[in-house]
């Protein structure tokens, strides 16, 4: 895991992060949708953050999470069914935006498109592993950020999430019929699971509502913002990529000017 704490107060918060190091990303109890989220650089912005969007006096029932944050790392998605013996691997989803956009606004691919493949087969043991010491009879998903060949936990949800409709199309197999039979009692064998769509690339991407709320900050965190997500499928990344883009209504411009911005950790000295 990340180091992280969790906090009850504003003096608590700071020195919970001034031990972690900054950045951090914090956020409130109890949210769906990273409602709340945001990461802070220096102690400035979370004294800010911790004054404008909590809530203080309701700090001792939900107190506010803190996590060291991982920049420049890759966030991965799985999915697996578990029957308490025995797990599937239904997905191993690579995100396309690096760690720091809230899961439901990235893009992401089925196959992974640039992970080594021991790193790929650690994450799939550590999924197995997981989903058995908790005893999960039904689906798992469990979010990792990989960072300097380190894999590190995000999440570990014993529920559906929202991948699985795209990772039952992905791989050819009702995802979610399978698990509801495994919680009332059937085993992962006599389904006799196999993926389909071999040599082919998945790629989930977001659809935005921008073009309808013009004055919306159209920059992505880990507060999510997307309204809905759409399906590339082909023999190649590219391909697959170039039809996700086609079907959330995002094309190119074959003439015209670009403004192209580069943020000044990326310069070369």
């Amino acid at each position: 895991q990340p180091e992280n704490g969790i906090t009850y107060s504003l003096e608590d918060a700071v020195e919970t992060a001034s031990k972690i190091g900054y950045p951090v990303i914090v956020r409130p109890s109890y949210v769906l949708g990273g409602r709340g989220m945001e990461i802070c650089s220096d102690e400035t912005t979370l004294r800010y953050y911790m004054q404008t969007a909590v809530d203080v006096s309701e700090l001792e029932n939900a107190p506010v999470l803190i996590d060291r944050f991982l920049s420049e790392a890759i966030e991965v998605d799985v999915d697996a069914i578990a029957d308490g013996e025995k797990v599937f691997v239904a997905g191993i989803m690579e995100h396309i935006e690096e760690a720091g956009i809230h899961s439901g606004d990235s893009a992401c691919s089925v196959p992974p498109y640039s992970l080594k493949k021991e790193i790929i087969d650690e994450i799939e043991s550590q999924t197995t592993r997981l989903a058995i010491a908790l005893e999960v009879v039904g689906l798992i998903n469990i979010q990792f950020a990989i960072k300097d060949n380190e894999i590190y936990v995000l999440e570990v949800n014993p529920r559906a999430s929202r991948t699985v409709p795209f990772i039952s199309k992905a791989i050819g197999i009702p995802v979610t019929k399978i698990a509801a039979k495994i919680m009332v009692g059937e085993k992962i064998e006599k389904f006799n699971l196999k993926k389909g769509n071999k040599n082919t690339f998945a790629i989930k991407e977001a659809v935005f509502p921008f073009n309808k709320f013009p004055d919306v900050d159209v920059l992505l965190g880990p507060e999510m913002k997307s309204t809905g997500e759409v399906m590339g499928i082909d023999k190649n990344f590219g391909l697959s990529f170039a039809k996700s883009q086609i079907a959330c209504g995002n094309s190119l411009p074959v003439s015209g000017t670009a403004f192209i911005s580069v943020k000044d950790k990326d310069k070369k000295n």
